[in-house]
């Protein structure tokens, strides 16, 4: 945010914050948020190299358009274990996955 825009809300009594402070997460909290959000991109750009749809996609992991739909949005009922399995099956090996991670 541009200081002088920062500077007017904190005069006018407003407390900006980060969304971590916002939601009151813990540094492990937000570290498991950020690695969720870099899978699921992952994820996605990986599916979308393929030129796959996201029913192309579901029919390869034996699933649903939908559930592909939250893999990708980093919906918290998706777990690591399916997101890691779905870049396996998209293509992603352990060195790719490990950068995706270390990133």
């Amino acid at each position: 945010m541009e200081k002088k825009k920062r500077k007017r809300l904190d005069e006018k009594g407003w407390k900006v914050r980060s969304v971590s402070e916002f939601l009151g997460l813990s540094e492990d909290e937000e570290r498991v948020v950020e690695l969720r959000i870099a899978l699921s991109d992952a994820l996605k750009k990986q599916r979308l190299n393929a030129k796959l749809t996201q029913e192309g996609f579901a029919r390869m992991l034996n699933s649903s358009q939908s559930r592909v739909a939250k893999m990708e949005a980093g919906d918290p009922s998706v777990t690591f274990d399916l997101l890691i399995r779905s870049l396996f099956r998209a293509g992603i090996d352990r060195r790719k996955l490990s950068k995706i991670i270390a990133a």
